[in-house]
């Protein structure tokens, strides 16, 4: 039995070896990933079945946040690439800083995604003027530069600079310009749920003194009533911002900004309601067109490109540009 099931293989392999080889290369194809990735273009995250509000009002349009697509950089969709529209090759260190790893980046990103859910949360109650307290602010560091001279780790949570509590970079950057170039600032930082003392010392980059670390700052606070914005762990970074505040104030008042019309939009918020500007609006456009959005919300910095993509194909789209969610929302008022 063994042995005609052992003359069996052999003539099995002897006739197709061919085939076998041609499918492993195929297969180690696409398995070998080079230092790229591939921008292609994205889709919507439907807000409807992702923010709840206790009580809050529902809406009859539909509001959604627009991502890029991205593929793994393997020789097979390397070279699709060149063939299909729209799909566009970039080196990972275009996406990660000098000294970052993917992963690294990816965390990072995913902390980023806390603020802009806190921010969003957060500058949604201030707008609808509903209860919102800050309780306490989380500044984690989300960057390690290759100049710092320090013992700070990536993602440590900063408590307080020469014995200073600060809660944002601006704060950060004052305590570090009361010194001079080559002098060393103290910190206390929580790492792995203890208190650890750490040092760096400030150099000059530019005219600016630094000390060559980033930060994100998330949030601890208490609104009323109370919200929640469900995202899933693929989903990080901070361009939903925006549209998930607005999602979140049209939950909190009793007018419908979204008027029965699909809605999508990007760009990042902070506490205060101002929008900022992100990267990958071309494929995000596209997205949105492909979902059938009646109107696209994009941050003034990201505007010109965004018209360029709309005109070059023709979208039949309505762009609106905005600086502030206070902006944002009173556009939305205002469409016919």
């Amino acid at each position: 039995m063994l042995k005609k099931a052992k003359n069996y293989l052999l003539g099995f392999l002897k006739e197709n070896y061919k085939f076998l080889i041609v499918l492993i290369a195929i297969l180690l194809l696409f398995k070998i990933e080079l230092p790229y990735k591939i921008y292609t273009p994205g889709g919507m995250v439907d807000l409807s079945n992702r923010v709840t509000v206790e009580g809050g009002y529902s809406s009859e349009g539909e509001l959604g946040m627009a991502y890029v697509s991205m593929v793994r950089g393997n020789i097979p969709f390397l070279l699709l690439s060149y063939i299909i529209p729209d799909w566009d090759i970039v080196s990972n260190s275009e996406i990660t800083y000098d000294n970052q790893t993917f992963e690294e980046k990816l965390k990072a990103d995913q902390i980023a995604t806390e603020q802009s859910v806190d921010s969003a949360i957060i500058s949604a109650y201030k707008l609808a003027n509903k209860p919102v307290e800050i309780k306490s602010e989380n500044v984690n560091i989300t960057y390690i530069d290759d100049l710092a001279n320090t013992d700070l780790q990536l993602f440590d949570k900063i408590i307080s600079v020469d014995g200073q509590k600060i809660s944002n970079t601006k704060e950060l950057k004052k305590i570090i310009n009361e010194h001079q170039e080559n002098e060393e600032i103290a910190l206390k930082v929580i790492r792995d749920g203890k208190e650890i003392d750490c040092s760096a010392k400030i150099y000059r980059v530019s005219d600016e003194l630094k000390i060559g670390v980033a930060i994100t700052v998330t949030y601890n606070y208490d609104e009323n009533p109370k919200a929640e914005i469900k995202m899933k762990q693929s989903e990080s970074g901070p361009s939903g911002g925006l549209m998930m505040s607005l999602a979140i104030y049209n939950a909190l008042t009793e007018e419908d900004i979204t008027k029965g019309k699909k809605i999508i939009g990007t760009g990042t918020i902070d506490v205060d309601g101002n929008v900022g500007e992100i990267s990958g609006i071309k494929y995000k456009l596209i997205g949105a067109v492909k979902n059938n959005a009646e109107v696209f919300l994009v941050p003034v910095g990201n505007y010109d490109e965004a018209l360029e993509v709309k005109n070059a194909k023709n979208y039949d789209i309505t762009l609106i540009k905005v600086s502030t969610l206070e902006e944002a929302i009173t556009a939305l008022q205002n469409l016919q």
